[in-house]
């Protein structure tokens, strides 16, 4: 970990810090805590968010290897992180910042900024703010989801992904009322280590239902894996169009997409697995679209309605039904947290 932060911090100094809209940066992820001696993780990169001044930043870097490293770029612009408070309740924001993770402070701002969230980080009033920001984004997104027509057809790869991510923030919300990182590609292992300290691993079983993977087995994982692993190469080789996961879909971010879920799917661990590997299944399917010869594209086509069909969205009707049921298990999930959030005394003032 050590050689990776020093390799993200040489990519910040030689790349954009003296950039005229350059306000700063600092790691945020997964890897946050990590003490320098600690491999990194398979399948873990390093991720940095820059700060500009520029209030609608360019699309972000993404991921790329720098001195061995697998880093991963974001841009935030500084008028996100001026209010203290808005980054208090704002379940991304503010979790980097309960730590010292800062790379670079020119002004001095993210310094302040972040003695002020460290301090107030735990209290109750604020941890509830920020789960209720993640159950927000949950509900505006299965809302849209619930509404879709009831369409016989297989859902296309974006309306899977607008079903997808607002069903896995379920997990954030958990996350953060239990003051941990609201990981990405992690969320339902780490949800499920969170509950089961907590004695609610009964919560569990429906956040597992409403992603459609409750009774998935090892080898039916693995087997959707191994689709995804031939449509991920090829999606990689034809990749053309600047989406804005590209650097998600490339032989760089291959460990992460195809190596660590084989590796969980092997420790048991295939149900945790699922939520990546349809959002880059998705992703390749639309690269797959834009960029490849009709054959090729069509060649892909079974594997993903496979994966749909194994997790009981075979149809946008299947898709939106999924969705009004999720809708419906909120208020339970709330409860949840509220439980996270009484289990401990409290630890910051508000």
């Amino acid at each position: 970990m050590g050689e990776a932060r020093d390799a993200a911090r040489a990519w910040v100094a030689g790349h954009v810090s003296r950039e005229r809209w350059f306000a700063g940066a600092y790691f945020t992820g997964s890897t946050v805590g990590l003490p320098d001696s600690a491999e990194v993780p398979l399948g873990s990169d390093t991720d940095v968010m820059v700060v500009t001044t520029d209030p609608e930043p360019p699309a972000k870097p993404g991921k790329f290897l720098h001195r061995g490293a697998l880093v991963e770029i974001s841009l935030v612009p500084l008028a996100a992180l001026e209010d203290p408070e808005a980054v208090l309740s704002d379940y991304h924001l503010a979790g980097p910042f309960r730590a010292d993770t800062l790379i670079a402070d020119p002004t001095g701002r993210l310094t302040r900024l972040r003695a002020t969230v460290a301090e107030r980080f735990a209290a109750p009033a604020w941890v509830r703010r920020r789960y209720r920001h993640a159950l927000g984004r949950a509900t505006e997104g299965l809302t849209r989801s619930a509404a879709l027509p009831a369409d016989p057809a297989p859902p296309d790869p974006d309306t899977v992904i607008g079903w997808l991510f607002p069903t896995g923030i379920t997990t954030h919300a958990l996350l953060v009322a239990g003051l941990r990182n609201p990981t990405v590609r992690l969320r339902y292992l780490r949800v499920r280590e969170l509950l089961a300290e907590h004695g609610l691993s009964d919560a569990y079983p429906p956040l597992l239902d409403a992603l459609g993977c409750a009774e998935l087995d090892a080898g039916s994982a693995e087997s959707h894996l191994a689709a995804l692993a031939d449509a991920f190469d090829a999606a990689c080789a034809v990749a053309r169009t600047p989406f804005l996961f590209r650097s998600d879909i490339s032989r760089a971010s291959r460990p992460i997409a195809v190596d660590a879920s084989r590796a969980l799917i092997r420790a048991g661990r295939q149900r945790e697995v699922l939520f990546w590997l349809v959002a880059t299944y998705a992703r390749c399917q639309l690269i797959l679209a834009a960029d490849a010869a009709p054959g090729e594209r069509e060649r892909h086509t079974p594997g993903f309605a496979a994966l749909l069909a194994d997790l009981g969205v075979p149809t946008t009707a299947a898709l939106a039904a999924r969705s009004r049921h999720t809708l419906r298990t909120l208020p339970s999930l709330t409860e949840t947290c509220e439980s996270l959030l009484a289990s401990r005394a409290p630890a910051a003032p508000a």
